[in-house]
């Protein structure tokens, strides 16, 4: 064997030792529990409106230490002032991490997305989130909302928050055999734009959850946590436990690309809101993944 063949031989073998010590640490990584545990409140939209605090006190109650708002009928604050809520917030125990916002009024409305920050930034927000941009039919659409997610982002990192943006399944579907999730993954700045994942909507999607988190997962310091099963086609949303995600597997995945924050999210009930919320978090308080 001459000394170029045997360094070659050498190289390949020691790559693939160290693949395999990668992979081995990967399956013998000490179990973990998800703490601490967020919930999205667009969960419990139909009750928060007539009593805001009462049900963030309830969800509080539960062992949800950390919110995730959404606009609702009266903002993502619900007509409390920026201090009163955190100050609120501070007496349960609980952190407003985020809020989904109206992205498309804000990012035409300069002085609306001014607006928008101070609130969030009065409430010690840490994330304002894009939750919903719809398909585009063309890259040219795409690549419109990359450059304003970037500028967006910009604005809101002066202030000292994060601008994001939160996934459904048409992002994880292809537009001429490339996924937008990819471009926007792609063509934003880190510095200035981050990304939620939507742990449901990549699966329904049918996109390989652990191959894009191997490659993108950097990107990605939020995700929500639901699940569902598809009847007659279609996603029917679950109780975390009785749908067809792998939690033990995929939140495993999330935490080894450096996910931080972890958000219970559920639109669909099979009893009511606060019975789910319930149980998905006594489900993954039961977690060790």
């Amino acid at each position: 064997m001459n000394r170029r063949h045997f360094l070659k031989q050498s190289g390949l073998l020691t790559a693939g030792i160290a693949s395999l010590s990668s992979v081995n640490a990967w399956a013998n990584a000490p179990a973990k529990k998800i703490s601490p545990l967020g919930v999205q409140l667009f969960s419990v939209r139909d009750l928060l409106p007539n009593d805001p605090k009462g049900v963030m006190t309830q969800l509080a109650q539960m062992g949800y230490k950390q919110f995730e708002s959404f606009s609702g009928s009266k903002g993502f604050l619900w007509d409390y002032e920026p201090k009163e809520m955190k100050s609120f917030l501070d007496g349960l125990g609980v952190k407003m991490l985020s809020t989904h916002f109206d992205y498309r009024k804000a990012a035409k409305d300069p002085e609306l997305l001014k607006k928008n920050i101070e609130m969030a930034q009065g409430a010690g927000l840490s994330y304002m989130l894009c939750p919903s941009i719809g398909a585009q039919k063309s890259w040219d659409d795409w690549k419109k909302i990359a450059d304003d997610f970037n500028r967006v982002g910009e604005e809101v990192k002066k202030a000292g928050l994060q601008f994001g943006y939160h996934n459904h399944d048409y992002s994880f579907k292809p537009l001429e055999g490339k996924l937008p999730q990819e471009f926007l993954l792609e063509n934003t700045d880190p510095a200035n734009v981050t990304f939620e994942l939507d742990l449901c909507w990549i699966d329904v999607a049918g996109v390989d959850t652990e191959a894009h988190l191997k490659k993108y997962g950097k990107r990605y310091q939020l995700c929500h946590i639901k699940d569902y099963k598809k009847e007659n086609g279609k996603p029917v949303q679950h109780d975390l436990g009785q749908g067809s995600v792998d939690f033990k597997k995929t939140l495993r995945l999330a935490l080894n690309s450096g996910i931080k924050h972890y958000i219970v999210e559920q639109e669909q009930y099979p009893e009511s809101p606060m019975v789910s919320l319930k149980n998905d978090i006594a489900y993954v308080h039961t977690l060790s993944v």
